[in-house]
């Protein structure tokens, strides 16, 4: 965050950050696992500052991928919702995540929320009805943008997910983007950090000055949805759905005080391939109700299995609850803020996995709390009525603590965790030092 940024979360002395939400279409993996444990993270620092903290997670539960997953298996949609949000649960308690709340996009006060900002948009003119003619992936519930090419097989393949897009043509809502284009690029210029890392920031500047278009955002081929208001044969897009539960996940439309309270959101979370829906339509959906604009979108990048992305069809999807079966929480949180920076893909192996987490936690950390209870024991019968008078040795510990300590606050502030974590495992190897030394 900017100093600006920074100073106002302080004043407001409250902190909201939310997840995704994710898709019930399969249980949760790595990648869902990394996103809440970094949100997790972020939460306790600033509880540890003193704020009053929000975070928010939640399942996104319709839309013709859930669907399509739970004809496969015979379950109503509901059903499969019911199950996989039961896992998703399970997990983060195991994980040790403590949110404070778990929002469903198909709990009543979430779509009522929506059909509300729906209608208000429709009423304003900034939603009308049309023909959409063009592509669409069933895998990431997306339109895709005409400039990608057909393929030899006269289809186009999804940038996002490399799967077979369906063209279709259909009767739908629009939602006028193209008249957002200007005042989002006003909006980025006077919030240069909006976007983290700023590499990112720098793409979603460049999609929008090559042009928006306006934006479907309801199906009349998918069923399992919100009804949009006074026309029930259509549902409305999933995406639309889902991004508005930062609104109705603290209040909006049920409690108004929470609300008002904690928007807007100080930190939205989220993985590099969502970024165009957070980063643009988001803001335009929020601009065109009147509300205020999160502060930062920080998008992280991917983990890497064996430095291939992860996939179904490839069997190599990387379940954490067969690493927390083996060793706990705790390493796995350890190893996925440690190894490295938020922004940028993590390769996971259960070599790198195993270095890590023999090196720093059993070694390095192991070995200081062994050294310090074993003196204590031996040298004061396990009890320390108080501290020797200070030495020079001592001065300098103490120096190196503070010094330790404020870099790791502002680490933590700008999301560089892991750059936080090396700088108290080297104050952790100082202390190893002295005790040798001494």
């Amino acid at each position: 965050m900017d100093e600006n940024q920074l100073k106002s979360s302080a004043k407001r002395k409250v902190f909201y950050i939310t997840t995704p939400i994710y898709y019930v279409n399969d249980v949760p993996h790595i990648g869902h696992a990394y996103t809440t444990i970094i949100a997790d993270a972020v939460s306790r620092h600033k509880k540890l500052a003193g704020l009053e903290v929000y975070f928010l997670t939640g399942t996104d539960e319709h839309g013709q991928k859930i669907e399509k997953a739970a004809a496969e298996k015979n379950l109503s949609p509901i059903e499969l919702a019911n199950q996989v949000v039961g896992r998703f649960k399970q997990l983060w308690q195991d994980l040790l995540i403590d949110y404070n709340f778990f929002i469903r996009t198909t709990a009543d006060f979430h779509e009522k929320g929506v059909q509300a900002i729906f209608q208000q948009l429709k009423e304003k003119g900034d939603i009308y009805k049309g023909i959409y003619r063009g592509w669409y992936c069933v895998s990431c519930e997306n339109f895709l943008t005409e400039d990608i090419p057909l393929d030899e097989d006269g289809l186009k393949t999804c940038p996002d997910c490399g799967k077979k897009a369906t063209q279709v043509a259909e009767e739908c809502y629009f939602f006028r983007l193209s008249a957002y284009q200007e005042k989002l690029l006003a909006f980025y210029q006077q919030n240069p950090h909006f976007v983290r890392p700023q590499s990112r920031m720098n793409e979603v500047v460049s999609f929008v000055r090559q042009g928006l278009k306006d934006l479907s955002i309801t199906r009349t081929t998918v069923k399992w949805g919100i009804p949009v208001p006074n026309d029930p044969a259509h549902t409305i897009y999933v995406w639309f759905d889902a991004l508005h539960n930062y609104l109705t996940g603290i209040g909006y439309g049920w409690n108004s005080s929470l609300f008002h309270k904690f928007w807007p959101a100080d930190i939205h979370l989220i993985g590099k391939d969502i970024l165009r829906f957070h980063a643009i339509f988001w803001p335009a959906f929020l601009m065109a109700a009147g509300l205020p604009l999160p502060k930062i979108v920080y998008s992280h990048g991917w983990w890497l299995k064996d430095e291939t992305k992860m996939s179904k069809s490839k069997g190599n999807v990387l379940d954490p609850r067969i690493i927390l079966e083996d060793f706990g929480p705790d390493p796995l949180r350890y190893f996925l803020l440690r190894e490295v920076p938020i922004g940028l893909d993590g390769n996971f192996s259960h070599e790198g996995f195993l270095h890590r987490v023999n090196s720093d936690l059993a070694n390095d950390l192991g070995n200081l709390v062994h050294r310090t209870l074993t003196m204590i024991q031996n040298y004061f019968q396990g009890k320390m009525e108080q501290p020797a008078p200070e030495n020079e040795s001592d001065r300098h510990l103490r120096e190196a603590f503070n010094q330790t300590k404020t870099k790791a606050i502002a680490f933590y502030d700008e999301l560089a965790i892991n750059r936080a974590l090396e700088e108290i495992w080297s104050y952790n190897n100082q202390v190893n030092k002295y005790l040798a030394d001494n």
